[in-house]
This record gives C-alpha cells, sequence and structure tokens, in this order.
C-alpha cells in the first residue's frame, strides 16, 4: 500500500543502522566509547541518557534513535526525526575539567561533526555559535545541545541525514538534499564519535584547555559568527548588536558593541543572527 503510514520509512534510502556492527567497530579500539545502543524510539536521546547518568551509567556510553519523537534543542525548542532519516546520537561524559571549561563541549562536538561530515560526504559545512552546523547556503544541516546531568555532561546530536526537504523547516536542509543522494548513516556516525573522540581525549588531558589543545584555533577556522555583524536576542526581548570578534576561554562568544565588549554564553542568548554588513 503506498499510502500506508510506514511506506515512506521503508525505502532503501534509509536502511537501519547495524548495531552490533557498530558496537564492534567503535568500541574494541576506542579509549573513551564503551557502549552503543540503538533504539528504533525513543522520546529524547539527552533525556534518557541523563537517566542512564544518574544510574551511574559510566563514561562513553552512546544512545543512537532511529526515530526521536519529542527531542529538545537548546532554550527547550523542540526537535523532532523522521524514522531512519538523520543521526540523533546522544554520548554520556565525565570530563575532568574546570566547570567553566565544560563550555566548549559543545563547539568541540561541533567541530568533530564537521570534520565526519566533511569526510564522509564531502559537503562544506561551517558553525554558527554556539551549536548549528550549516551548509554552505546558510541552511542548517545539524544542532547540538549539551546538558549537565549531575556529575556527567550529555551532549546530544541531531543531523539532517536523507531528510526530504517537505520533512524540513524552510531554513533547513540535509546532507542528502546537498548532494542529491543518500547519505549512508553508518560511516558517517563512526567518523563523528572517532573525531569526537581525538578531540575530547587531548581536551580533557589538558584540563579543558582550548588553546594549548588546538581546538580555540579550529573552531575559529570552522567559525562563521566570529568575524560578521550579528544581533542577538536576549531572553528578556532586548537585543545586543555588534561584531562577533571571538570566543573566550570558557567558550562564550565574544561581542564588540558601541558600549564595549560583551561576553555572551550559549545560555544566556535566544537568538544570534547575521546582518549584513553595515545593517
Amino acid at each position: 500500500m503506498p499510502d500506508a503510514p510506514s511506506a515512506r520509512w521503508s525505502e532503501l534510502d534509509r536502511p537501519p543502522l547495524d548495531a552490533p556492527a557498530l558496537q564492534a567497530a567503535l568500541v574494541r579500539d576506542s579509549r573513551l566509547w564503551r557502549s552503543v545502543e540503538v533504539a528504533a524510539e525513543v522520546g529524547s536521546t539527552n533525556a534518557d541518557l541523563a537517566a542512564h547518568a544518574a544510574d551511574d551509567a559510566p563514561e562513553g556510553t552512546v544512545l543512537v534513535a532511529e526515530h526521536q519523537v519529542s527531542g529538545r534543542g537548546r532554550l527547550d525548542r523542540t526537535w523532532t526525526s523522521p524514522p531512519r532519516a538523520g543521526l540523533t546520537v546522544s554520548v554520556l561524559l565525565r570530563p575532568d575539567v574546570p566547570a567553566a571549561r565544560r563550555g566548549w563541549l559543545p563547539l568541540l562536538t561541533g567541530v568533530a561533526l564537521g570534520e565526519a561530515v566533511g569526510e564522509v560526504s564531502g559537503v562544506r559545512s561551517s558553525l554558527k555559535w554556539p551549536n548549528d552546523l550549516l551548509a554552505a547556503d546558510g541552511a542548517k544541516l545539524a544542532g547540538v545541545l549539551a546538558e549537565v546531568s549531575g556529575s556527567a555532561v550529555v551532549v546530544g546530536t541531531g543531523l539532517n541525514v536523507n531528510t526530504h526537504r517537505d520533512e524540513l523547516p524552510p531554513t533547513a536542509t540535509s546532507l542528502a538534499l546537498v548532494t542529491g543522494a543518500p547519505v549512508d548513516r553508518g560511516p558517517l556516525l563512526l567518523a563523528f564519535l572517532r573525531a569526537f573522540e581525538r578531540r575530547y581525549l587531548a581536551w580533557t588531558a589538558a584540563l579543558g584547555d582550548p588553546v594549548a589543545t588546538g581546538l580555540a584555533r579550529d573552531y575559529l577556522a570552522w567559525c562563521s559568527t566570529v568575524g560578521a555583524e550579528v544581533t542577538v536576542a536576549m531572553p528578556d526581548g532586548s537585543e545586543l548588536a555588534g561584531t562577533a570578534t571571538g570566543v573566550d576561554w570558557d567558550g562564550r562568544l565574544v561581542l564588540e558593541t558601541g558600549a564595549g565588549p560583551v561576553e555572551l554564553a550559549s545560555g544566556d542568548v535566544q537568538h544570534v543572527r547575521t546582518r549584513p554588513r553595515g545593517a
């Protein structure tokens, strides 16, 4: 039945992830990853993994959802993913770094994700501070959400891989739409988690120092926000306008305004919008 609810999810461009193969390929030689679970459907991978963290699940626990029905983005915005269309993955971390340095975790995640996307699909992307991966035309490919859960941090990533145009908001796109062909999610997930591991282990070994590890340099190379004129919407409804001049040691955006520099943490802002120069 072509119009049956399950029909569109049985398409050849959306095969299921092979959980045993992912577990074997990732965990065997890893210094970070301990387990990979692929769930058929969850409400929120971040919420489920936070519950595991409360039950003393180890660092390096990975949860992937084939279908996320009530995911959350930054500032409790809702985020859903059609079955088997994207990569919806959360990782449980217990970083032994100063609390202020944890602001770099979503930025580190974004760099690792951009590297993996380029390696596997060839798609060029950039990072919008604090948590978006953008295609070359500025459309959103992915978002990152880091949440503290007791002594742990859960970092969730949602990447549009084989999502169709009619399943996306007007400001978003997917790897399949950019490349014109389906993208295999298995190699993409492995490339992302391996890139994340390399950067995370170096970052924690340096006690969260983003400069000594090269993370700050690499993030700035990926970031399309720094150097741009932006308008920042604040939670109280006010706005700040200025030039984004950098990211500080705690992962905060440095905004040069008419009244002087301002440092903004991701939790302090509602939205960052790039403005044409001179606007």
